[in-house]
């Protein structure tokens, strides 16, 4: 083989590798200093700037850019961050050049509100290899599901994934189950639908309603009470009729049966309560802290399916990237096979790499099966959450990219969850409807006093007088002067309450603190993985590049191509999931202090 050089005489598709026995050219031989040659199969990435070659690996690379492009965007409903005065994108750092955590609220920029997605370079993305027509790996291909992208507004969104009306409706055969179209949706979409769809916030809503129904009814005791009662009535006694006969039996001359009369008669009363000792106003001020109890209900729900929803939104993106870096190792494994083969054919590989490559392939194939379940799963979790039809699935448009930044320091943000959290203003709420319940129950013991007026009418038909009227006005006083001592019971049952309801707010307020303090570092820690995970990528993309040049020159070992592309798949996967666990960390931060408290902010 001494001096032979093998230019394309391999199968279709493949390139020869380059080989020379001679001492300049192996003294001399630099993977920087080859060029490029065009091949039937190229292996390119997602991301337009990276070029890989799959196996025409005669030349390096040329100068590769991998920087991600993020668009920073809040994408919560009422939350809104203010604008960063820069605008410059996120780059992809070098190895040796990491910024620090503290270094980093410059690079990054938030973009204003309701920003465009960036097209082309909105995050890095795995090398994916371009297939040839044939499959020669002989492993099937999986059938996947069209999915019909949408640019519908939230609106129209709404209308057309109503849920059935017809709660009580059970499908009858599996046309009524069966998924029929795919439709993918952003994440503010998402909430939308959640905001009309979702049954707990409906139940909510209702509960908020039937408060508001309850302190219109309590208020009504501010008014005096008129009730008005009238009638006529036709009526002859029995008694008339036995003088009558007795009468007639008497004097020895017929009986008559007396006339029946008619009378109408009318009363209205006016009732007003002049004097509680307290209870009218007790059971107002009860009904008011109802209100509020159930509006911050509405508020918290609100607030807690935000956070399902983004946290099921962000899992569902993770399954479509699972699914993708799965296909990406499936086609990066196909063509190390090729790479084997083809060298096995040139007599300078051997079937040890082959089978390498093949189990590698058989393993990379397994899980990507494993990750369309995960796939199919999480769309109908979020599908569930979301309370759509049956026959309709979602999937994710957004793409994968940091959700925003958080500018509050953690003490500021503390102080901002203390102030604006739902569930530390219900435990209030919920102490000052004990309050209220404690002054009624003494105000039993106290006089009450009403003022009562009274009118009548009556008048007897045919009987020749006009009709006659009466009224009367008064005050009345009552007083419980002992009632076994069951309404100082329930004060002191109400102020029990209440010592039970300062206990857990203090306890509430304890886990609001850590709760925000978790979500912060989590934050803080995944912002920094998101630079660390596109450092790795950057390396793992450039390490399988050189272990694929290595072997296909003759001086590496299929094994080294293996691990580089387990590696590149590993940091590929590191790098999604830091960006989704930093949206994670975001989203339950603004959860935590709640969107109100970031739109104050």
């Amino acid at each position: 083989m001494k001096g032979q050089q093998l230019f394309h005489s391999f199968l279709p598709g493949v390139t020869a590798a380059v080989l020379t026995t001679q001492p300049a050219w192996a003294g001399t031989f630099k993977a920087n200093d080859l060029k490029l040659v065009s091949s039937p199969v190229v292996s390119t990435a997602t991301n337009p700037k990276v070029s890989v070659v799959e196996n025409n690996w005669q030349l390096a690379a040329t100068t590769v850019d991998h920087a991600p492009l993020f668009d920073y965007q809040l994408d919560f409903g009422q939350a809104v961050l203010p604008e960063l005065p820069s605008s410059s994108p996120l780059p992809v750092v070098n190895g040796a050049n990491v910024p620090s955590p503290t270094k980093l609220k410059t690079v990054l920029s938030l973009s204003p509100v309701n920003p465009k997605v960036i097209s082309g370079k909105t995050y890095n993305q795995v090398a994916q290899i371009t297939l040839p027509q044939d499959n020669p790996s002989g492993i099937a291909q999986t059938n996947s599901q069209s999915v019909n992208p949408t640019s519908d507004s939230p609106q129209t969104i709404l209308e057309r994934f109503k849920p059935n009306p017809n709660f009580l409706d059970v499908p009858q055969d599996s046309q009524g189950v069966k998924v029929q179209t795919t439709e993918a949706i952003s994440l503010e979409q998402a909430l939308e639908l959640a905001k009309q769809n979702n049954n707990d916030l409906q139940v909510a809503v209702l509960q908020l309603q039937r408060s508001q129904s309850s302190l219109r009814e309590a208020q009504a005791a501010l008014l005096p009470s008129l009730n008005v009662l009238g009638g006529v009535t036709r009526s002859r006694s029995s008694s008339a009729t036995l003088q009558e006969r007795q009468t007639a039996k008497r004097l020895n001359i017929p009986s008559e049966n007396p006339d029946a009369t008619s009378v109408f008669d009318s009363q209205a009363e006016l009732r007003y309560d002049l004097y509680t000792s307290g209870r009218r106003t007790a059971a107002i001020k009860e009904a008011e802290e109802q209100v509020r109890l159930q509006q911050f209900e509405v508020e918290r729900q609100s607030e807690e399916i935000r956070l399902n929803v983004a946290t099921e939104y962000y899992g569902l993106q993770q399954s479509d990237e699972s699914v993708r870096i799965a296909r990406s190792a499936v086609e990066n494994s196909q063509a190390s096979l090729r790479d084997a083969q083809a060298l096995e054919r040139a007599g300078v590989g051997t079937k040890f790499d082959v089978l390498r490559s093949q189990v590698n392939l058989a393993n990379s194939q397994q899980e990507l099966t494993d990750a369309l379940s995960q796939q199919a799963i999480a769309r109908r979790r979020l599908s569930l959450r979301l309370n759509l039809p049956q026959s309709v699935s979602i999937t994710a448009s957004d793409p994968v990219q940091l959700a925003g930044l958080w500018k509050s320091s953690l003490e500021d943000s503390i102080v901002l969850a203390y102030e604006n959290r739902a569930e530390l203003q219900q435990k209030l709420a919920e102490r000052n409807i004990r309050e209220q319940q404690r002054k009624q129950a003494l105000a039993t013991l106290g006089p009450q006093i009403s003022f009562i007026a009274r009118y009548d009418l009556l008048d007897q038909f045919n009987d020749g007088v006009a009709i006659n009227d009466g009224y009367s006005v008064g005050l009345r006083a009552s007083m419980n002067l002992y009632d076994g001592g069951a309404s100082r019971a329930r004060a002191a049952r109400a102020k029990t309450e209440i010592a039970i309801a300062e206990t857990e707010f203090a306890e509430r307020r304890n886990q609001v603190r850590f709760q925000v303090e978790e979500a912060y570092s989590s934050h803080l820690a995944n912002l920094e993985n998101v630079q660390t995970a596109a450092t790795a990528l950057d390396q793992a993309k450039e390490s399988l590049r050189l272990a694929r040049l290595r072997f296909q020159a003759g001086v590496g070992t299929q094994t080294d191509v293996i691990n580089a592309q387990s590696e590149l798949t590993r940091s590929e996967a590191n790098r999604v999931r830091a960006i989704l666990n930093y949206n994670l960390a975001l989203t339950r931060l603004q959860r935590y202090v709640t969107s109100r408290a970031v739109q104050k902010s």
